[in-house]
């Protein structure tokens, strides 16, 4: 019995340890003392607070997995096979969540600028280690850590823009998602009119939210938002205007073994309204075949046509709804320069007809010529997708002080990325501009 109590008493204590110790370490790094009071969770966010994420996911899945199967397995009798089964679930899961721990108390030891030596320590007496870096001051982190929803990042503008009766007008308040335990911003503060007519420029870096972003003006993934266009309000009124939306993605959904022609059917049989005449549906495949140059190869089999047939072929499958948002991401991706020219020369012409092109490439340079516009989207320190420019192509190299799209990059890249690392500045900078406008 007294055993028993010694037992309960020691589980106590290190419970106890833990969300004292875990308590004042999150409070030190600018997080949420509450997270220390669940099992599992505090760990994970112990992770996210090193910024090792990835690393706190798995460790959480792989210590709820072994504590389930430590649950299943005391129920067998000893010996037998679901006991040997799940015995050794449990073993090879608690194993790795171990590994994933030291992976998680090194990144923590790096946090705090101290030797990696001290990872023996967190392993073998965490309640104890977090008790003393929680609450002695010459532990302290090299920065902070802020919760998605309540970070130290660029003021945001508090603007909106009018809507204009002919384009597309975006009033983005914010997007969120609800990701382990937390609340996090992947867009916030996006405000914009474009007029119809306009090629328009989307650069941003990695995680900069440009899909995201993207998935919003079509309500693929609606944020809170109001996407008018022409007046009429995408999310509201979405079956009416989802043809009057195009998007054509990076990888192409065609099948090699359908011809050009039998593609642009099946095509037009998704992206037309199914009360359309036969006739007009015929032309309306026609006129792409015409548009984009497939006339000569319309009965050729989608594997057999070159990298830039293929490309039109993907932009004609979603034009043939004749949309006035059109847009599109990498179309140039794998093609040398001077069939990325001509593809980009009929997105221009798209535009020239009185419709909204909007465009993610990587080589934006060698065809920024044919562009009105440019969004760029940049991370703040919340590690949330803003806008830091919008506006004609001459007015951001103006902005940034850069000569070309590629230094615009590099500049609101973070420095582990390769950049300057001066989003936030940049951010700022046009929430300000946008502010003073308002006014």
């Amino acid at each position: 019995m007294f055993s028993d109590f010694f037992s309960i008493s020691s589980d106590i204590i290190h419970q106890l340890c833990m969300i004292f110790g875990y308590y004042a370490l999150f409070k030190k790094s600018g997080r949420k003392g509450w997270y220390a009071l669940i099992p599992g969770v505090r760990d994970y966010q112990l992770a996210v607070t090193a910024e090792h994420e990835e690393e706190g996911k798995t460790f959480f899945i792989l210590s709820a997995c072994s504590f389930v199967c430590n649950l299943i397995f005391v129920y067998y009798d000893e010996g037998s096979a679901m006991w040997i089964v799940f015995g050794s679930a449990y073993f090879a899961l608690s194993l790795s969540s171990f590994f994933y721990s030291i992976r998680i108390y090194m990144a923590y030891c790096d946090l705090y600028r101290r030797h990696r030596r001290w990872t023996v320590l967190w392993a073998l007496f965490a309640p104890f280690v977090s008790l003393l870096w929680g609450y002695n001051k010459n532990f302290q982190p090299s920065h902070m850590a802020f919760d998605a929803e309540g970070s130290k990042a660029a003021a945001v503008s508090g603007a909106t823009v009018d809507t204009i009766g002919e384009g597309l007008t975006v009033n983005l308040t914010d997007r969120t998602v609800i990701d382990f335990f937390r609340k996090k911003a992947l867009l916030k503060d996006i405000h914009l009119s474009i007029p119809t007519g306009h090629m328009v420029l989307l650069l941003g870096g990695s995680g900069a939210g440009k899909t995201t972003f993207l998935n919003a003006l079509t309500g693929y993934e609606k944020a809170n938002a109001e996407v008018l266009l022409n007046g009429n309000n995408v999310y509201t009124n979405y079956e009416s205007m989802k043809y009057d939306l195009g998007f054509v993605p990076q990888q192409d959904l065609m099948r090699d073994g359908d011809t050009v022609n039998m593609t642009l059917n099946d095509a037009a049989g998704l992206r037309l309204p199914k009360n359309i005449p036969f006739k007009e549906r015929r032309e309306r495949i026609n006129g792409m075949l015409d548009k984009f140059g497939l006339h000569s190869v319309r009965n050729s089999l989608v594997e057999k046509l070159s990298g830039g047939q293929r490309k039109r072929l993907s932009i004609a499958m979603e034009f043939v709804s004749n949309p006035t948002l059109f847009i599109l991401d990498e179309p140039d991706s794998g093609l040398d320069g001077i069939v990325a020219r001509k593809l980009f020369e009929s997105l221009r012409s798209i535009a020239d007809e009185g419709k909204i092109v909007i465009v993610i490439t990587h080589t934006p340079d060698r065809v920024i010529d044919l562009f009105d516009d440019v969004i760029v989207l940049a991370k703040d320190t919340g590690r949330t997708g803003r806008l830091a420019f919008y506006g004609s192509i001459n007015e951001s190299f103006e902005f940034f002080g850069k000569k070309s799209m590629e230094e615009i990059l590099l500049s609101i890249n973070q420095m582990d990325e390769g950049g300057e690392g001066r989003s936030e500045e940049f951010i700022g900078k046009y929430s300000m501009k946008i502010s003073e406008q308002a006014v």
